[in-house]
């Protein structure tokens, strides 16, 4: 089988697609499939090299807008050519992150209350101050936890602010939750071993802890039986309303006993550092056996899409 793996783009999470289509190039398995690279460096380039590569699935490494946000997908769909993980809906859903937040509310699953601005126009500091100080001031499509801050107090607002609107025309403006940092990697309907995070330089899991070694220690957490639960049901309810397929990640913080959905990935990070992979190996899945299944799992699921079409 050809597989096409496509990675870069033109995102702010390029760097991180080039390592994940990297780490999935290093642990295909080379029996199996002949492995053609494609690095993307403007839009154009992925129909052109995708007609002239002649590849049977297209395994998708990229992260963040265009990639992750249902317009790759379109674009493959256009092409006849069958790709990796959720659909265009569930990929468009999940990129914006106020819709898939309204989305959860709507379906019963706890998430942070905050706000939703659309550019500098609505900078309000006093709505923020009832909201209630600290907040977390993201991008609204954004990934990585880039452009993400931990604001204290009105004095830091602005610059945070003014960060991420440079990133996207929408931004989040989310009350801080303490607590324990969670992510649950669903493959196929199945909630993998729980991952609990923890950064060793900020209260919060940021770019540096993600991605540098030895920012942040991630072990499997043991959750007493009823809260165990309450994740994985949270896990479950949240990819089900996204209408995820395939595989995704749900990020949460377990803040007293009560789990919050933070967001949904649905192409996320699979480097040597990333959370999925380590979920997998916890559960005696390799990293080759685990592209093995997203592979197969994603033919199966586009065969019965289209044939539905």
């Amino acid at each position: 089988m050809k597989i096409g793996v496509i990675m870069g783009g033109i995102s702010s999470e390029r760097e991180i697609s080039l390592q994940t289509g990297q780490e999935m190039i290093n642990h295909l398995d080379r029996s199996r499939y002949e492995v053609v690279p494609m690095v993307i460096e403007q839009r154009v380039d992925l129909i052109m090299q995708v007609q002239q590569a002649g590849i049977d699935i297209a395994l998708l490494a990229l992260h963040g807008q265009y990639g992750e946000d249902g317009t790759v997908q379109g674009a493959l769909e256009t092409l006849g050519i069958p790709y990796t993980g959720s659909g265009i809906l569930a990929s468009s859903l999940c990129m914006n992150k106020q819709l898939s937040k309204t989305l959860l509310k709507a379906g019963g699953v706890n998430t942070p209350e905050g706000l939703c601005w659309q550019g500098m126009n609505d900078y309000d500091p006093q709505v923020v101050e009832r909201l209630g100080y600290p907040v977390i001031v993201k991008p609204n499509t954004g990934g990585s936890s880039i452009g993400i801050q931990l604001v204290q107090n009105e004095k830091e607002l602005l610059s945070a602010v003014q960060g991420a609107c440079s990133l996207d025309q929408a931004i989040l403006i989310e009350s801080y939750y303490e607590g324990t940092e969670i992510t649950c990697s669903i493959v196929d309907g199945e909630v993998l071993p729980i991952i609990s995070i923890s950064s060793a330089r900020s209260k919060w899991f940021d770019y540096k802890a993600k991605y540098e070694v030895g920012g942040a220690e991630e072990k499997v957490v043991e959750l007493p039986t009823v809260i165990e639960q309450r994740v994985r049901e949270a896990a479950l309810a949240s990819y089900r309303l996204l209408q995820c397929k395939v595989y995704a990640r749900v990020d949460m913080i377990l803040c007293q006993d009560r789990p919050y959905v933070l967001e949904v990935n649905t192409l996320p990070g699979m480097t040597a550092n990333s959370l999925l992979p380590k979920s997998a190996a916890a559960a005696g899945i390799t990293f080759t056996q685990l592209l093995d299944h997203i592979i197969a799992s994603s033919l199966h699921e586009r065969k019965q899409e289209w044939r539905m079409a």
